[in-house]
């Protein structure tokens, strides 16, 4: 009998990888074969306004050496039921901050790690800087 494992996505932008994305990437691991849908440098530019800290092209290194990781495709900032045909996905796993257009049989999400975010991660990167300048 042969088993065919799951293709599941996993989007995200991951401009500051931290450990709440390993969770995530680690929790869709035990579920098939993770396929990063990584967001392009224009869009997180677009949406966000603002220069990724890491370019598209660093953090696609960086997600490929992740032992939960097979695969990291370019993507735009949301994801919907063409792109999941388009990359024969069967399930897109997301946190709970979820706003992508996706059939609900074909979506899963997990709680966020409570406590981390790229956000925070700047917070507390502009609080050590501040606090060496006024040093």
């Amino acid at each position: 009998m042969v088993m065919i494992m799951k293709r599941i996505l996993v989007d995200m932008s991951a401009t500051l990888i931290h450990h709440g994305h390993i969770r995530l990437l680690k929790r869709a691991s035990s579920l098939g074969q993770v396929v990063v849908a990584l967001t392009i440098d224009e869009d997180i530019v677009k949406v966000k306004g603002y220069e990724p800290e890491i370019l598209f092209e660093e953090r696609q290194e960086i997600l490929e050496a992740i032992r939960y990781v097979d695969k990291v495709i370019p993507a735009p900032w949301l994801i919907d039921n063409h792109f999941l045909f388009e990359h024969k996905i069967d399930l897109l796993v997301h946190g709970d901050d979820n706003r992508n257009h996706v059939d609900q049989d074909k979506l899963l999400i997990f709680p966020r790690t409570q406590g981390i975010s790229s956000t925070i991660l700047r917070s507390r990167a502009l609080n050590v800087v501040s606090t060496l300048i006024i040093s």
